[in-house]
């Protein structure tokens, strides 16, 4: 059963390449509450991607479309591609107690920031810079003038991070998963959230739900 207060909306980024995307799939396949919004865009698919999975491949008529509609949460353009999260699920979603994870770009995460201000934030290093570049170029997706590009603009990527509410090191997949785990932990604990909701529970009935 998904828990009775309402979920958090989770937002996880990074320069490109750090691996934020893989922080948050290992999570979500151990943590049954917390969800995960496919996003739409209208870059091509690469090699093992799937519709549907990894994002919704649409065309940029469509993304357009849904802009207009006010169908998407947040949206930005990364080079020459737009990328987008759907509005509906998310909300329907925390709402139902969920906990919900957004990895996206820096450009949506200071829009989600404005909609939903109480929203936590994660920022995604790597331990070296040379790491990042190993990262990027083994990826083997990029061109090597989009690769130069990504490196050069990682410092003002990574320096962005200090707004942020927290900051993970991806140099272990096992211990980012965790400490990822710690922070929505340590966030539902607030008085403001599940915390008081615990608080007010004891005071009224005399003792707590089973609970995790």
């Amino acid at each position: 059963m998904p828990p009775k207060v309402k979920g958090l909306l989770i937002v996880v980024t990074g320069p490109s390449a750090v691996g934020k995307g893989t922080i948050c799939d290992a999570l979500r396949q151990e943590a049954p509450d917390v969800k995960w919004s496919v996003s739409c865009t209208t870059r091509s698919a690469r090699p093992g991607e799937v519709h549907g999975r990894e994002y919704f491949f649409i065309s940029h008529e469509e993304f357009q479309r849904r802009i207009g509609a006010g169908e998407l949460l947040e949206w930005a353009q990364v080079y020459q591609n737009f990328y987008g999260t759907p509005r509906q699920y998310v909300d329907e979603m925390i709402d139902a107690g969920y906990n919900m994870i957004l990895d996206i770009d820096m450009q949506g995460a200071r829009r989600v920031r404005e909609m939903y201000p109480g929203s936590v934030f994660v920022f995604v290093i790597p331990p070296s810079m040379e790491a990042l570049r190993q990262r990027i170029v083994g990826r083997g997706t990029e061109t090597d003038e989009a690769v130069q590009i990504r490196l050069q603009q990682a410092p003002k990527w990574i320096e962005e991070g200090l707004q942020y509410d927290y900051v993970i090191i991806n140099d272990d997949l096992s211990s980012a998963v965790r400490h990822l785990r710690s922070i929505i932990q340590a966030e539902k604990s607030r008085t403001t959230r599940q915390g008081g909701a615990l608080i007010r529970q004891l005071l009224e009935k005399g003792e707590l739900d089973s609970h995790d």
